[in-house]
């Protein structure tokens, strides 16, 4: 059974999958891996769901706050022997709720043309294409979406 909680950034098993997802990010960013991961910074991010299955984290992700009334997805990542289970949309859908309850409108994120995965994960869940938005602007290799909280 899955099980998700809510933390923040200080959390070890979140920093531990982030590890992992930088590495995984590396790997496909290439060259482009340094402009990517200094937008990437966990340190004081107050909002973060870790997903377990057996006691064992397998999944993450986190919310900041982009704008008035926007928060930003960040961070997502489900470990290689746990993809398939539905644990991404599990933790995407908890990020919502909660930037639902914290009163904001809209949730935007930026994720890569390397990673499929994730592109079929936020159309799957109602994000829409959106123009690169803020330091992505000029990225190539960035997609990014939104999608309006109810």
């Amino acid at each position: 059974m899955i099980k998700l909680i809510r933390t923040d950034s200080t959390n070890e098993d979140f920093i531990e999958l982030v590890k992992y997802l930088d590495t995984d990010l590396a790997e496909r960013d290439g060259n482009e891996h340094s402009f990517y991961a200094q937008f990437n910074k966990v340190d004081k991010i107050k909002y973060v769901v870790v997903a377990y299955e057996n006691d064992e984290p397998m999944g993450c992700g986190a919310i900041k706050e982009y704008a008035t009334h926007t928060m930003e997805i960040k961070r997502m990542y489900t470990s290689p022997q746990s993809r398939g289970k539905g644990i991404a949309t599990k933790v995407l859908t908890e990020l919502e709720i909660w930037a639902t309850e914290l009163s904001f409108k809209k949730c935007v994120l930026e994720t890569g043309k390397r990673q499929p995965e994730a592109i079929g994960l936020y159309k799957k869940n109602g994000y829409k294409l959106i123009p690169n938005y803020g330091q992505y602007a000029e990225m190539e290799n960035s997609v990014c979406f939104e999608k309006e909280m109810k």
